[in-house]
């Protein structure tokens, strides 16, 4: 079993997932020996699971039943264990695609936190792609370096635990995306810029900036309108527009890129966080 290839029959070590409902659901990793309760009474792991296939009904001990499922990054992202707030399946595809990942694409993440959107970005450039992931929590970077090797995709992914914006990703032209979800990103820029390749960004041009706020409770705002100056964002019949100081800041850090091409998805709340993306576009 591995979250980037399937395959057809349960085996001792492999991480399944038990459906028990659409908002039942629970990831273990089968042993041999060992039991699992649910609210239908228990799995036992030798005889209900290793060596059935994927997709079967399983009875358990009280007479209910639930399906072992094969595991995929979007079961992963409902199931992980939070360790940080992290991205789901709406934004993950949104990222994909404006990363123009494909398999073989080497990328750069901070911070790895729960690795929602790493294991994502894995399914994506597998087999011959690399994620060079960067985590400042030394915990949670041990956790995940685990979590990779049970999930049998730690030979497409280095995780570092260092502060990326002091020490950078690690690597040198050779990234062809960098991906940054970290509570100061415009401080990692240049590191950014380094890790890209130089052809790529011989290659790129300068796009506008998109905002995209967070309000508590209400939920994320929809972009309707976007230029170099200003931006303004709607949520049903209220407009908003994103704070003067926070745009200047980051058209300052888009001029002191040179010819990177930026993209920003950017959470303001309160100017205390924010997210963006950085990566390179074809002319």
């Amino acid at each position: 079993m591995s979250f980037v290839e399937y395959s057809e029959i349960i085996q001792e070590g492999d991480v399944v997932i038990i459906f028990q409902g659409h908002e039942s659901m629970m990831p273990i990793k089968v042993q041999s020996g060992a039991q699992t309760q649910t609210r239908y009474g228990a799995i036992r792991h030798s005889s209900d699971l290793i060596g059935q296939r994927f997709g079967s009904k399983v009875t358990c001990s009280k007479g209910g039943w639930v399906y072992v499922l094969h595991p995929t990054p979007e079961l992963w992202t409902v199931n992980l264990p939070h360790r940080t707030q992290i991205l789901y399946t709406t934004d993950i595809a949104n990222i994909t695609l404006m990363l123009e990942l494909k398999p073989g694409s080497v990328v750069c993440e901070s911070g790895t936190g729960s690795g929602s959107l790493s294991h994502s970005i894995l399914r994506t450039i597998a087999p011959t792609g690399h994620l060079h992931t960067v985590e400042f929590h030394a915990q949670r970077a041990e956790k995940a370096m685990q979590e990779f090797k049970e999930h049998k995709v730690s030979h497409l992914v280095t995780v570092r635990n260092q502060d990326v914006c002091k020490d950078g990703f690690g690597i040198t032209g050779i990234a062809d995306a960098v991906f940054l979800d970290i509570p100061s990103p415009w401080e990692a820029i240049t590191h950014a810029k380094s890790a890209i390749k130089r052809k790529e960004i011989e290659k790129t041009v300068k796009i506008p900036v998109v905002f995209h706020k967070l309000l508590g409770e209400g939920g994320r705002m929809n972009i309707h309108y976007v230029n170099e100056r200003s931006v303004s964002l709607s949520r049903h019949s209220h407009r908003h527009t994103v704070c003067s100081d926070c745009l200047n800041i980051f058209h300052a850090e888009v001029a002191r890129a040179d010819d990177i091409a930026i993209r920003y998805l950017v959470l303001c709340n309160s100017c205390e966080h924010s997210r963006f993306l950085v990566d390179t576009v074809t002319v």
